[in-house]
């Protein structure tokens, strides 16, 4: 017998035609000819382009599931030196954009940069006299995409050792269970689904990276999306490697959804008392502190202490007044966006389990899918329905009032913003449906037993359960929003300009000196809020108090 059809299930999959309708005309290129472009692709550069992305996914979704893990399970269990620093430490390489960091490593790490002159002086080298590796290279953009990206698992791996019951943990010591078999055998299977989500994100981002692959001169997909539609003009073909990037992703999520079986991930209990920690002491925290700190340097501190010396000697001339404006729209669209996305995504997910029909899951699964596609892709998406709204609009207008209004949807914020939530909406879905996919459905039944309605339930059962993944999404679509490129060229508003459009604009035009000064101003911005969210995620634990008591002060 199939699920009932409700109110939240038309809610759901209204929800889902509008946010997957860029989606839904990209693919809809499949079916169309491309007077034999792809076989010229298929001959020249095609297999390049599957060679490389394969090797970037497989490398950096590693990458990323051992870093991000490894250091979740370290801060939320272990007690060592400077624990609680590492906590929102480990998140800042994620509010630098990769194109970035890309080009102040390509700067330091240059044969004529700081780093071999300084090794040439100490040695007395030259020229041929030592082997060094090349950053602009296939594996180092595969590193250097890692060390961005890993906060996507490390952020929603830690919510969900927060969310985990002790009981099963104590069943576990109990059994003689130490650190890493309790942290292998139990811990990790129960955050499986929260881990596989950041994974997917990861997975998506890197199939979706285009700045520092174009600079490195490494021929990927989505280099080829670019250069297939701006260059050769070939739009058709253009959509369709999107499409193929599409089925790619689809693929991964059904086999790993395949793998679990039957299995499921559900609290059995309502207890939640702090979590049990492993004092660490001698070698065991040395090595640590070690694991957490090398992400945050060689990710974060490092390239912005390269960007800081860059914008100390030579910045942009127009830092002062216009900043704030930069600033101001970079905060204002980030914070919209981030809103929207985590409402529609608990509206969304929460719509699926109280309808779970093929239809629902079906529609729910093609509108996160955004995070697949190229910004650019998705902002042309968007483009066609709404110029054709506005044409269609000022049309009318001049037939029956003799006068025009102008471009109401693509030329405002709106079709921005629009655009931001169809891109970074897998991000809040995959946060909220892993968390929301633990409660067990006696919670519901309880909760409807004594007279809650469906929101009811949501409202006051839900969403506090899930407050610290929920604050996990914001945080991520918060970031992302900060540095997207691509869609906001595109669609931005006249004279609307970003943060990451002032610094991209500079350090494409090889200006990286004045490019600093916009790169560390997103860092400036974003890093407050991230700080900030992730203290209250920590203290979102249910049952724990005031951040875990005496802890906090040590």
């Amino acid at each position: 017998m199939s699920p009932p059809f409700n109110v939240w299930s038309a809610l759901t999959l209204g929800i889902a035609l509008i946010v997957a309708l860029p989606v839904i005309i990209v693919l809809a290129h499949i079916v169309m000819p491309t007077e034999g472009i792809w076989g010229h692709l298929g001959s020249t550069v095609l297999p390049r382009y599957l060679v490389n992305t394969l090797f970037l996914v497989v490398s950096v979704g590693f990458g990323t599931f051992v870093i991000g893990t490894g250091t979740a399970w370290l801060v939320v269990m272990c007690r060592f030196p400077g624990r609680r620093l590492f906590e929102w430490g480990l998140l800042l390489p994620l509010a630098v954009p990769t194109y970035v960091i890309a080009y102040a490593y390509t700067d330091f790490l240059q044969f004529a940069g700081p780093f071999q002159s300084w090794l040439r002086e100490l040695f007395g080298w030259s020229h041929g006299d030592y082997y060094f590796p090349n950053i602009r290279s296939l594996g180092g953009a595969a590193t250097l995409i890692t060390l961005v990206l890993y906060p996507y698992v490390y952020l929603l791996a830690r919510a969900a050792f927060l969310e985990q019951s002790v009981c099963v943990l104590d069943v576990g010591r109990t059994l003689g269970r130490g650190p890493w078999r309790l942290f292998g055998s139990v811990a990790l299977p129960l955050a499986r689904p929260a881990i596989v989500g950041g994974v997917s994100l990861v997975l998506m981002e890197t199939l979706n990276e285009f700045g520092a692959v174009q600079f490195f001169g490494v021929d990927t997909f989505t280099t080829g999306i670019y250069r297939t539609w701006f260059g050769m003009g070939e739009q058709v073909a253009a959509a369709q490697l999107a499409a193929c990037l599409l089925a790619f992703v689809i693929a991964l999520v059904l086999l790993e959804r395949a793998s679990r079986g039957k299995r499921r991930y559900h609290h059995t209990t309502n207890r939640y008392q702090q979590l049990p920690e492993y004092r660490l002491g001698g070698w065991h925290a040395a090595g640590a502190v070690l694991a957490c700190a090398l992400p945050v340097l060689i990710g974060f501190l490092i390239p912005s202490g390269i960007l800081t010396q860059l914008a100390i000697e030579q910045g942009d001339s127009l830092f002062g007044t216009r900043f704030l404006g930069y600033a101001r729209n970079s905060l204002l669209l980030a914070a919209i966006a981030a809103l929207i996305a985590v409402v529609l995504a608990v509206v969304l997910s929460y719509g699926v389990r109280l309808n779970n029909s093929p239809l629902t899951r079906l529609a729910t699964r093609i509108a996160a899918m955004g995070y697949a596609v190229p910004g650019s892709v998705v902002a042309v998406g968007i483009l066609i329905p709404f110029a054709w709204l506005d044409n269609a609009i000022n049309s009318w207008l001049l037939a029956h009032q003799g006068e025009v209004i102008g471009l109401i949807f693509s030329g405002s914020a709106f079709i921005l913003i629009y655009a931001y939530v169809v891109r970074f909406l897998a991000v809040s879905f995959n946060a909220v449906e892993a968390s929301l996919g633990k409660v067990t459905p006696s919670m519901d039944a309880a909760a409807r037993t004594l007279g809650q309605s469906a929101a009811g339930t949501l409202k006051r059962v839900h969403t506090p359960i899930m407050r610290g993944s929920l604050i996990a999404a914001s945080i991520l679509v918060f970031v992302d929003v900060m540095k997207e490129l691509p869609a906001t060229v595109i669609l931005r508003p006249f004279d609307f300009d970003t943060l990451a459009v002032r610094a991209h604009n500079l350090a494409s035009d090889e200006r990286l000196a004045e490019a600093s000064t916009a790169s560390l101003a997103i860092v400036a911005v974003g890093i407050i809020p991230v700080i900030l969210l992730s203290i209250a995620m920590r203290r979102s634990r249910p049952g724990t108090g005031d951040a875990g008591g005496k802890d906090e002060h040590l």
